[in-house]
């Protein structure tokens, strides 16, 4: 009685791995097309995307330093305080930088990305 529930499982097993390597076959070549397309965008971004976050970088270590000099002469309070009101407005500028950065994220896609992403989608949770 073991074997055909071994043998049932086996194939449904085998089953699911073809779905998800082709799956995923289908999501590489679409994503190589997208990239084969805007190659030179991509690279483009990916400079400016690059030198700007390192300008970035220096420019929030100097304000962060001449925020704490600033609550430090302006305030009596200890240094752990002020840190912390540092932290607390850089956690809230993160926030809304990862939710406005989340947005413009949202660009054009091909229409085989999104065909296939359909596709996937309705063949994951087993809809016609």
């Amino acid at each position: 009685m073991d074997k055909p529930k071994n043998k049932n499982f086996a194939n449904t097993a085998s089953r699911i791995s073809a779905i998800a390597s082709s799956v995923m076959d289908l999501h590489v070549r679409i994503a190589l097309q997208e990239v084969d397309r805007e190659k030179r965008r991509l690279i483009s971004g990916g400079v400016f995307i690059a030198m700007g976050g390192f300008l970035l970088l220096l420019v929030l270590i100097c304000i962060h330093v001449i925020f704490y000099l600033t609550l430090s002469k302006f305030n009596n309070w200890a240094t752990e305080y002020n840190l912390l009101l540092i932290i607390l407005v850089d956690l809230f500028l993160a926030g809304l930088s990862l939710k406005l950065g989340g947005k413009l994220a949202k660009g054009p896609y091909l229409p085989q990305t999104l065909e296939g992403l359909g596709k996937t989608t309705k063949a994951v949770l087993g809809k016609k």
